[in-house]
């Protein structure tokens, strides 16, 4: 008669059962997809986006992590493609994209309807706006627009002659989105807007929105852009010897900017997330930290003065991954349906968390969690970013 081994050798069958239970879960992988616009009109942001997922360890809540990245030349149809072939092919448990709002909504809109997590780099509301459909797996940590604009709105009470505004913006969901959150808010406050231009990405000239602007004689003007084409119209007002006060989005807010818009940028104004000002931002704020940490880090991999707002959201994003994760991990095992639902639920339940850009609570009804601690007011300085009080 023969007996099972572990009647035979007790202690030795027991550490081989063990092993075998316990080797499935050091297997385990999360894998993260990525589609970053690394080319065209929103380069800016993806590129140093990219260089901070390339600074992330081998390893992400205790689990091997691989990233699969790929370039959306920001556009839509790229986009798409590339969030079919993320999941379908690579089976990713999450994605992370895209930079830019357009691009951002075709991820959104072909992972939820999968029901794979999406955590956007980008800033329109509509990519989290309304909380249902395909957007029940999408988040988002760039301020919502209401925010950028009150900031906006308090400073012109403060600093501007009037109370007239005109706005150019670009012809996407993201100037289209900021457009109408300002329409919305701007009358309650006394504000009249008095011209609203637009221009595409890759227009060349905005000489005949900004003569319209101009003719308008506002008392600031707002444009309404991501990436360098932001610089187009500012480059066009200065040479039209606009006086005004001039605001920007964080959309803008790189290097590459300031290169491109060069001396037309001096005097101008932008909300923008304290990161990018770290070492300005008072002992009091609690982002102060966090941020100085990235900057010190990511200018420690990318050389002094490469500090990006966009590279700090994606590295927001990966601190918050990674906390959803060790959550979901308890519920299910990585590259599993319930492990990207777990990642979901984790993700909506975050609470009092402090990153480079914001603290963030995120709810079922809210899929962006920050509130005013995420943006400050900046000044153009001597080609540099100076903090406002």
């Amino acid at each position: 008669m023969s007996f099972p081994a572990a009647l035979l050798r007790p202690r030795h069958a027991l550490a081989a059962l063990a092993l075998a239970l316990v080797a499935p879960a050091a297997l385990a992988e999360i894998h993260i997809g990525v589609t970053l616009s690394t080319t065209g009109p929103g380069a800016s942001l993806g590129i140093p986006a990219e260089q901070a997922l390339k600074m992330w360890p081998a390893e992400m809540a205790g689990e091997k992590v691989r990233f699969t990245i790929l370039n959306d030349t920001t556009d839509t149809t790229v986009a798409t493609k590339n969030t079919q072939r993320l999941i379908s092919e690579d089976k990713v448990d999450l994605i992370i994209g895209s930079s830019v709002t357009p691009t951002s909504l075709a991820v959104v809109e072909t992972a939820g309807a999968l029901q794979v997590p999406v955590v956007s780099l980008a800033g329109g509301g509509a990519i989290v706006l309304p909380q249902d459909g395909p957007r029940k797996w999408a988040f988002k940590l760039s301020p919502t627009e209401p925010i950028s604009i009150g900031l906006v709105l308090d400073h012109m009470q403060k600093n501007a002659k009037g109370k007239s505004i005109a706005t150019i913006g670009i012809a996407t969901s993201y100037g289209e989105g900021f457009l109408k959150a300002l329409e919305a808010a701007a009358p309650a406050r006394g504000f009249k807007i008095v011209a609203s231009e637009r221009y595409n990405p890759t227009d060349a000239s905005v000489t005949a929105q900004v003569l319209k602007v101009v003719a308008a004689n506002p008392d600031a003007v707002y444009i309404f852009a991501a990436g360098t084409p932001g610089a187009l119209p500012q480059i066009e007002l200065a040479t039209r010897g606009y006086k005004g006060l001039v605001y920007q989005t964080q959309g803008v807010a790189n290097n590459d900017f300031l290169r491109v818009g060069g001396k037309s940028l001096e005097g101008s104004f932008m909300t923008v997330a304290p990161v990018l000002v770290a070492e300005q931002l008072p002992e009091s704020n609690p982002t102060r930290k966090p941020a100085v940490d990235f900057v010190n880090r990511f200018e420690k991999a990318n050389g002094p003065g490469s500090r990006s707002l966009f590279a700090a959201t994606a590295w927001d994003a990966l601190l918050i991954i990674q906390q959803a994760a060790r959550e979901a991990m308890k519920k299910a095992r990585p590259g599993t349906p319930e492990f990207r639902a777990a990642l979901r639920d984790a993700i909506e339940n975050l609470k009092d968390f402090v990153g480079s850009e914001g603290v963030y609570n995120m709810s079922p009804a809210d899929h962006n969690g920050v509130d005013a601690r995420s943006q400050v007011m900046v000044k153009i300085e001597n080609g540099g970013w100076k903090l406002q009080p």
